[in-house]
């Protein structure tokens, strides 16, 4: 580790514990967690702690790439409007993008729902030695699909399957296999890491009014995603049922306040360099073979100068 990385390290720690939920947790959204909250940082700050932050993960992609033994994959959840391209954006703008994919999970082709409803998402993993961001995941399963239950039927489960145990059932059984899934992914050295935007409406609001309003920004409006206000508090009860049952130790959430994008993506970027420092990938050493080759190669480029 290079020397001064550990106050840096520290500070990020400290910067996003209060945002992780503990392993079960039964979560209000409302009463455990503020979209507004940004610590004892300032605005000021946040530009030059987050440069820290993009240096740190630059630093780690490089060691993870070398050392080509676990992934990271990157989940970021929110609602319309909470943030996260941009948050992608500043984050990871220092990282080599040749070993970084990103993924966006849109409406599900008629291949798509042919298959289980993780299959699309396993195909999309990161390798060895790669970051791979789900910008929306494998949760939209629980989330837009339990709002919208015209969803659920278009994925023509089996009847016994649907019916087994009610809808309630559906849902703690898609909360199970989604935290098997990851603890098999973790197992098998591909790390989960799960972030969580949360906006508030009146904060989603603004940013809606400001791509009618902005010309440049004209092209993020959809009709859909204003629509979709009906159902906000059923989304924040999914969000939250989501949370409750599916964090665990080998796969937590964080919740970081969303309605100030310099925090966001601060707070973002902390908790992906806090669950790299954990991996903590290193340099491989040289085969002992190879390091003789090397001496040798030294020497007659070294008598060439």
């Amino acid at each position: 580790m290079v020397r001064g990385m550990d106050k840096r390290l520290r500070f990020m720690a400290e910067l996003i514990e209060p945002l992780r939920v503990a392993p079960g947790t039964e979560v209000k959204l409302s009463r455990d967690h503020d979209p507004g909250y940004t610590g004892q940082v300032t605005r000021s700050q946040a530009d030059g702690l987050l440069a820290d932050g993009v240096a740190l993960l630059a630093d780690y992609q490089d060691r993870l790439a070398a050392q080509d033994t676990f992934g990271v994959l990157l989940v970021l959840q929110g609602i319309d409007a909470a943030g996260k391209d941009g948050t992608i954006k500043h984050v990871m703008s220092g990282v080599n993008p040749q070993a970084v994919e990103v993924r966006a999970f849109k409406q599900p082709s008629a291949e798509e729902l042919n298959h289980d409803f993780l299959w699309r998402y396993q195909r999309a993993l990161p390798g060895r030695g790669r970051i791979g961001i789900f910008n929306r995941s494998h949760y939209e399963e629980v989330l837009v699909v339990r709002v919208h239950k015209e969803l659920l039927t278009a994925e023509r489960m089996p009847a016994a399957a649907a019916s087994a145990s009610g809808e309630a059932g559906i849902w703690a059984r898609r909360y199970r296999e989604i935290n098997d899934w990851e603890r098999y992914l973790v197992d098998n050295g591909i790390h989960v890491v799960k972030v969580m935007l949360n906006l508030s409406k009146r904060e989603q609001a603004k940013r809606f009014l400001k791509r009618v309003d902005h010309p440049e920004k004209n092209w993020k409006f959809s009709p859909s995603d204003v629509r979709e206000r009906r159902y906000w508090d059923d989304y924040q009860r999914a969000f939250e049922a989501m949370l409750s049952h599916t964090s665990t130790k080998q796969a937590p959430w964080h919740v970081v306040p969303a309605d100030h994008k310099w925090f966001s993506r601060l707070a973002t970027a902390a908790v992906l360099v806090t669950a790299l420092d954990a991996i903590n990938p290193r340099y491989p050493a040289p085969d002992p073979a190879v390091a003789d080759q090397m001496a040798q190669v030294r020497a007659e480029l070294a008598a060439e100068l």
